[in-house]
């Protein structure tokens, strides 16, 4: 559950304005007449060209009753415009030696290419097609809505901890709309209909939603003049404005009870915290982040270390937190029991080491090691071109801004083990956790696809 983390000149007059590059991440930023936002990083080790089309929407947009509507749209997108039968963009992709694909997470849709430098005018030209060219054909979608269902049933309904994650988001959350599943629920799913899509299309998919991110071996400048020949005369569209849909306070704990077909068992705690959007103090979600990695950075971190080697209490156990969100969002903690240890002893386990964090300071010897492996990390994940393409169009999109990447070494070495107590007194509360707990059933005892869930009284 590791996050991925993450001056003005005028160019051309009335058209484009290019920021100056930070000399440390060598990004050059533009933007367009019609709102498109155009990001280049310059990456010369290899010709090779990623290319990434981030739109502002995913499932934390949509609302009951239209839940995983993005998702479907994604597979849409690769069924034809008037210029591309359906099935046929990756076809050419794949002819110029390139490979695609796409993805939708709750707070974006993005579409991918990587390609030889020298094929990226094709991908623009493709990707400009689709943004506003679909045809949606009403047979092709009626195919795509089974795929997706499909999907659903074997990576979440067949998958006893992804139904488990499902069903915590669900009691988690009041109205944070994070509570959504990105897949969407089934019933939604069976009442979607191609002009649900053909709305959500033309309300989202738009040059000033979307920005644009290009990384590898490219000349900023020829990337613009290329960019602004196939998007430039996209017109803009009236983009909704979203609420703020703040979470109302919690006032207890919650719990969740998930009964499904499952070799063992297994339990997952969070607790409501900031992200880099949200946060009051600039620092917190860089102590978050420390906090977490004190407990599972590696397999000397505390949970590998004290639950799974020395009190051989559970078999895994994990922490994970997300800075790089739209809203708030859950430090989470999670473990599996060892054979003849009991859900109940893993949760006593798993939160002695939480309020170890809140009576004891970590020690600079720990918290130093600790900020080397997450530093380290981060390093070699640059190491990727596609990476930093995703950072950088992660970032933008959530509305921190891509400057954050080249922040996130320098914030996290000025993390203090103060500070790591401080957000753990004041975040890992009692009246803020939520519980789920995956109770294994035989397959005769649920009918498929249907899991019990049971929310304890009072509750």
């Amino acid at each position: 559950m590791r996050n991925l983390i993450y001056l003005l000149v005028l160019l051309v007059p009335c058209s484009v304005f290019a920021k100056q590059p930070l000399a440390q991440s060598r990004v050059h930023e533009y933007m367009l007449d019609n709102g498109l936002k155009l990001l280049v990083k310059e990456d010369h080790r290899a010709p090779v060209v990623v290319s990434q089309v981030w739109y502002k929407v995913g499932s934390s947009y949509e609302h009951d009753g239209i839940t995983g509507i993005s998702h479907v749209l994604e597979h849409m997108m690769f069924k034809g415009t008037d210029k591309v039968k359906p099935g046929d963009f990756s076809k050419l992709i794949k002819e110029q030696g390139g490979r695609d694909n796409a993805f939708t997470g709750r707070d974006y849709t993005a579409y991918f290419q990587i390609l030889e430098k020298s094929r990226l005018p094709i991908s623009l030209e493709l990707e400009a097609d689709r943004m506003r060219n679909l045809t949606l054909p009403p047979e092709e979608f009626t195919k795509e809505v089974e795929v997706v269902k499909e999907e659903r049933r074997m990576r979440t309904e067949d998958d006893p901890r992804a139904l488990t994650y499902e069903q915590f988001n669900a009691v988690a959350y009041t109205n944070n709309p994070y509570k959504h599943p990105i897949i969407g629920w089934m019933n939604d799913l069976d009442n979607l209909n191609v002009d649900d899509l053909r709305k959500w299309y033309t309300h989202w998919y738009a040059p000033n939603n979307a920005t644009i991110v290009i990384a590898g071996d490219v000349e900023p400048h020829t990337v613009y003049e290329q960019v602004k020949k196939y998007f430039g005369q996209i017109p803009k569209s009236d983009v909704p404005t979203l609420k703020p849909r703040i979470e109302a306070d919690q006032i207890g704990p919650r719990r969740v009870t998930v009964r499904a077909p499952a070799q063992v068992p297994y339990i997952m705690l969070g607790y409501k915290v900031p992200v880099l959007r949200t946060a009051k103090e600039e620092w917190e979600p860089y102590a978050l982040e420390m906090l977490a990695s004190v407990l599972s950075a590696s397999r000397s971190s505390r949970f590998s270390k004290v639950l799974v080697r020395e009190k051989q209490i559970a078999t895994d156990a994990d922490s994970g937190y997300s800075m790089d969100s739209l809203h708030n969002e859950m430090l989470l903690v999670d473990a599996t029991p060892a054979p003849g240890k009991s859900v109940a002893e893993v949760e006593q386990a798993l939160r002695e080491q939480l309020d170890r964090l809140k009576t004891e300071k970590v020690s600079e010897e720990e918290l130093t090691r600790i900020k080397a492996q997450v530093i380290a990390n981060d390093v070699y994940q640059k190491d990727s071109v596609f990476y930093q393409a995703m950072s950088i169009g992660m970032l933008e999109t959530v509305g921190v801004g891509w400057q954050k990447a080249d922040e996130y070494l320098d914030k996290i070495r000025a993390v203090t083990a103060e500070q790591v107590q401080q957000v753990a007194n004041k975040y890992l509360l009692d009246d803020s956790l939520v519980v789920a707990v995956l109770e294994p059933q035989s397959d005769a005892k649920r009918p498929q696809h249907n899991p019990a869930i049971t929310i304890p009284p009072g509750h």
